[in-house]
């Protein structure tokens, strides 16, 4: 994930809202959203180069996103940021459990900001922040490629018009448009990032349209109303043209009680 913004116990309809942004190489092989065959409860996108996925939930309503922290010139991890989401997910452990895991070996990895929920908390765990892992309250967070809530201008945008649009019903559809936002910031708000003045400019869209990167997916999840999860994943291609949706709807099956498994 690029860009992710998330309602926790905000809005009567979900206890959990999300709605967020892959950026990504065109070229970088993935698979369009669906139930794992290894994993059956887990539901998400999958990165086909390291095998895991950017943002995800189960049937059970747990739920993992995990943004990259931009930091030109640094190279890869020793592990993918990818199993911070899917390890979760596929596993039973508390949100405030696996927070604070991945935290004590957060040096194996890139940068990262990870929001994780059990159903019952909501944890953000960063390995560039020294203030976490730290439990969310109820309300609405935003992230994109620094710190939780760094004020920059896409983050901005995208909060503001999701804030907007939760004070009705969480329409998904209404969330995908805001999603879809392709104007760059003006280039006196462009953040300094240690990138190129253009790159800048060309990022700073909340959807990021390039002939080589840029917006592949943009995903919706509805978590808790009446017992049902909504999840709707649109993809776009090089040209950020709509190239397939792939939603779902079901009922939250029973959570199994969390518990801190050997590892």
């Amino acid at each position: 994930m690029c860009l992710l913004v998330v309602a926790w116990q905000h809005h009567p309809d979900a206890r959990l809202i999300a709605a967020g942004n892959r950026d990504e190489f065109h070229h970088r092989p993935t698979h369009a959203a669906a139930f794992w065959r290894e994993h059956p409860q887990l539901l998400a996108g999958r990165d086909l180069e390291a095998g895991g996925t950017w943002m995800g939930v189960t049937r059970e309503g747990r739920f993992a996103a995990v943004t990259n922290v931009r930091e030109p010139g640094q190279g890869r991890g020793r592990r993918s940021r990818g199993e911070l989401t899917t390890d979760f997910l596929a596993g039973n452990m508390s949100a405030a459990d696996w927070a604070h895991e991945v935290i004590a070996r957060g040096d194996d990895y890139a940068g990262f900001n990870l929001l994780v929920s059990d159903g019952s908390s909501l944890w953000y765990a960063g390995n560039r922040d020294p203030d976490s892992p730290r439990e969310l309250e109820a309300g609405i967070h935003a992230l994109s490629n620094h710190l939780l809530e760094t004020p920059w201008p896409k983050l901005l945008r995208l909060r503001e018009r999701f804030r907007s649009a939760l004070e009705g019903p969480a329409r998904p559809g209404t969330l995908l448009e805001i999603l879809d936002d392709r104007r760059p910031a003006p280039p006196e708000r462009l953040p300094d990032t240690g990138l190129p003045a253009e790159k800048e400019r060309l990022l700073s869209a909340p959807f990021v349209v390039s002939p080589e990167y840029g917006t592949r997916a943009a995903t919706v999840i509805l978590l808790g109303g009446q017992d049902r999860a909504q999840f709707i994943e649109r993809r776009f291609d090089p040209a950020g043209r709509h190239n397939g949706e792939s939603p779902f709807s079901f009922t939250l099956e029973q959570r199994r009680e969390n518990r801190k498994e050997a590892r």
